[in-house]
Order: C-alpha cells, then sequence, then structure tokens
C-alpha cells in the first residue's frame, strides 16, 4: 500500500480488476457506488453505469488478459498457478503485472496509478514500447495526410463544379431567347412527330401502338413524372401548337 509520503495516492501493490478499471478511468470520486454495484453484480457494469463506458470495457479488458495468462494473477494479492479456480471478489493482479501488460499491450496509455504523475520512464522505455509508439504515430501521421488529401481533392472538385455552372450560365445568357424562325422549327418537328405517331402505312398499317395524341401524353407523363417541361397541361399545349404549325394552323 502506498504511504503518507507516496507522491501517488492512488498506487497499491495489488488491485482487483474493477479497483484497477476506476483508477484506469479516473473514476475514483466515485469509487464506493461503483464498489458497491460491483461487489454483488460485477457483470451488470455496463448497465448501471452506462455514462461511464471505459469502466466496463477496461475491467473485461484486464479480466480477459487474465483468462489469456496475459497477467499473473493471485487470491487477495497471493499470486496463485495459472487456472486456479479463484472467486471472482478475490481475484487481483500485482501492480508490476499490471504495468508490464499495459506497457505491451496500451504504450500510448499511461495512468497515473501506475506510471506516476510525471512519467520520467519514458526516459529508460524499452525499444520494444519505442517502436511500437513509432508505429501509432506514423499510423496517425498517415491518416492524418489521407484526411488532407481527400479535403483538398473535395475542395478542387466544388472549385471545378463552381466553374462549370458558371460556364453555363454564362453560356445560357450568350444563348438567349430562341429565335422566331428555331421556335418554328421545333414546333413543326413535333407536329411531324405526332402525325407519324399516329399515321398509318400506304397499306394501312399503323406506324406506332399509338392512337390519340392523348395516349402519348399518358406514357410520356408516366415514364417521366416530375421532370421539368413534362407535366400534361405543358405536352397538350406544346403539341398542339406543334400540329398547329405543321398544319399552317
Amino acid at each position: 500500500m502506498y504511504t503518507a509520503n507516496s507522491c501517488i495516492p492512488l498506487e497499491s501493490t495489488f488491485y482487483r480488476p474493477i479497483d484497477a478499471a476506476i483508477r484506469w478511468c479516473g473514476l475514483m470520486d466515485h469509487e464506493a457506488r461503483i464498489l458497491e454495484i460491483a461487489w454483488e453484480t460485477p457483470y451488470l457494469l455496463d448497465k448501471k453505469f452506462p455514462q461511464w463506458p471505459c469502466l466496463h470495457i477496461n475491467t473485461e479488458k484486464i479480466i480477459d488478459a487474465v483468462r489469456s495468462f496475459e497477467i499473473p494473477y493471485g487470491n487477495f494479492g497471493i499470486t496463485v498457478q495459472p487456472g486456479t479456480p479463484i472467486d471472482h471478489r478475490f481475484l487481483t493482479v500485482r501492480h508490476s503485472d499490471l504495468k508490464s501488460w499495459m506497457i505491451h499491450n496500451y504504450p500510448e496509455q499511461r495512468p497515473a496509478f501506475l506510471f506516476g504523475e510525471n512519467i520520467t520512464e519514458l526516459e529508460n522505455i524499452s525499444i520494444e514500447t519505442y517502436l511500437t509508439l513509432q508505429a501509432h504515430r506514423d499510423a496517425l501521421e498517415i491518416q492524418l495526410e489521407a484526411k488532407e488529401t481527400a479535403h483538398q481533392t473535395l475542395l478542387e472538385e466544388l472549385k471545378a463544379i463552381g466553374l462549370e455552372r458558371e460556364r453555363l450560365h454564362l453560356l445560357y445568357e450568350a444563348r438567349g431567347e430562341l429565335s422566331d424562325r428555331s421556335e418554328a422549327s421545333y414546333k413543326c418537328i413535333i407536329g411531324a412527330l405526332l402525325e407519324t405517331l399516329l399515321g398509318s402505312s400506304p397499306a394501312g398499317k399503323p406506324n406506332s401502338v399509338f392512337k390519340t395524341q392523348a395516349s402519348i401524353v399518358d406514357s410520356i407523363t408516366s415514364h417521366y413524372e416530375g421532370v421539368p417541361g413534362l407535366s400534361k397541361r405543358s405536352l397538350d399545349e406544346k403539341f398542339a401548337a406543334g400540329r398547329r404549325s405543321l398544319l399552317g394552323g
């Protein structure tokens, strides 16, 4: 246990998984409340304390490490042989064993109860831990670079879209309205198409399955519902205008 001169008041020679998880998550202010629940129902931590998901997760990490023999364990501080059954309420792991396990598996984390407030041990860090930390850093740098590249690509695409939109707008303004001659030509074309669809061959065979202008309008509106300019009213008006223009009406 810690002494009056200890600079790490959370430190102990051994911990139950829940004790270590409370310290790991920084929940010492709620320790009494958590331990009251954990003593009888340790498997309900996630339901009893949903506001602290790390409590359940970190407890399970330590218990899983014990089951996998990654951390030596004991009965209330006394180390036992691997595989020895122990009441979960008295299962413990030693400070030094827990610290070694965390350095190896979670090198980026340095909870104060294991490493102290001022982490001077990084000066004597092992080459294995250093390489692990370096790999984590390199992976984060790659992710950051990829995000920056994607962001820049998105900005360029948005800029290109804006330029294309501006070009089309200018093209539309430069084109202006249809000339009277062009409009008359389009109307004649529409009228000719209608007469062809509704007409027959010299032998009397229908040119299409459509028998009336209304059936053509119904087919178009059913296939292109919601398309601007292809409403029933618009089609009726344009078709009538086209037929009049073709017939010279």
